[in-house]
């Protein structure tokens, strides 16, 4: 390791062991990894197997920007477009609250559909029915409210239009675009090479299996969360629109690619491109080092990545922080990017 990222180094190992037992981070600039390292282990039992470099993580809402990927896609092929409404595609939004809604709305959460749903209320629902039914709490357009439904309906939306289920879309789509060793549901003894998460009272030790309660009852497959990837892979797709912005090579469209980073909604918290939340204050979880222009998103089971363009710069953070409860990674995060940043300007 280069003594330049040793900051970095100390700012992931100060929560092993009592924020997550598992953790990679890697940091790239330019285009080139610039530091990569994997700490602890899978579970927090003494003897578990440790975690590499290339370990796959439960990405949580992380997955929310793959699946806009792989929507921009299906706007680049023409299948679908940013601001034709979808009730000719969602039949159930015909004639209701729901028509104006266009995919851009969905995109950057100001759909007004509701953020989500006790899981506890929806043993006996349909998930998808129950994202695109469920009334509206504000006017299409008005106003930004982070929603898992609007993911949710995305992928209804992506599978309606193209004919394919989401996992099939998703699987074909991060193939092509280098990113194809993330993917839903784990199978066999794949599972247990994923760090587990949350003990829960419902399923016990979640481990192998998708943490967020929605996505369980869709079988581990929806828009919102599910996804399984490296942190190679997280950062290899922010690298992808890090590259559009720079005049590097990338399979993405490039101005839709530019188009998602940009601020499509205002928000006291954090500002709304495509898929990809905005910087918006010192206070987000990239920390108060990365410029204004950054991009990124976070995941709750300890997952993040932010992109800085102005340094051309990419911080990944996977763990399994919910192995140790539903605690507030914030500092954590903030602290590996300001290290990353220091490191990089030295």
């Amino acid at each position: 390791m280069h003594s330049r990222f040793a900051e970095v180094d100390a700012a992931a190992r100060a929560g092993l062991g009592s924020r997550y037992s598992a953790a990679v981070v890697r940091v790239a600039s330019g285009g080139r990894v610039r530091f990569a390292r994997a700490y602890g282990a899978l579970t927090r039992a003494p003897g578990a197997a440790p975690v590499a470099v290339d370990t796959r993580f439960d990405l949580a809402s992380i997955t929310k920007v793959f699946i806009a990927t792989v929507v921009l896609e299906a706007v680049r092929r023409g299948a679908l477009a940013l601001d034709v409404p979808l009730a000719p595609v969602v039949t159930e939004w015909r004639g209701g609250e729901h028509e104006p809604i266009a995919l851009r709305m969905l995109l950057a959460h100001t759909a007004g559909l509701r953020s989500g749903a006790d899981y506890r209320t929806l043993f006996d629902r349909d998930v998808e029915v129950f994202a695109l039914t469920e009334p509206l709490v504000a006017q299409p357009g008005e106003r930004v409210v982070y929603s898992d439904l609007g993911f949710i309906a995305l992928g209804v939306v992506l599978a309606r239009r193209c004919g394919r289920g989401l996992a099939a879309l998703a699987a074909a789509d991060l193939e092509r675009l280098g990113v194809g060793t993330t993917a839903f549901v784990p199978r066999g003894r794949a599972r247990r090479t994923i760090p587990a998460t949350e003990h829960d009272a419902w399923r016990g030790l979640v481990w192998g299996t998708v943490h967020d309660e929605k996505a369980a009852l869709l079988n581990g497959i929806a828009g919102h969360a599910g996804l399984f990837g490296a942190a190679a892979d997280v950062e290899t797709l922010a690298e992808w629109y890090l590259a559009a912005l720079h005049g590097r090579a990338t399979p993405l469209d490039p101005g839709l690619a530019r188009e998602a980073v940009r601020e499509q909604a205002p928000d006291a918290v954090l500002r709304r491109g495509l898929g990809w939340a905005l910087k918006t204050s010192d206070e987000n979880s990239c920390g108060a080092r990365m410029s204004p222009a950054t991009f990124g998103h976070t995941g709750f089971t300890g997952t993040c990545v932010w992109a800085d363009p102005q340094r051309d710069a990419i911080v990944t953070i996977l763990t399994n922080a919910v192995h140790f409860g539903r605690n507030d990674l914030r500092s954590v995060r903030a602290a590996i990017c300001d290290a990353a940043m220091d490191a990089l300007d030295r």
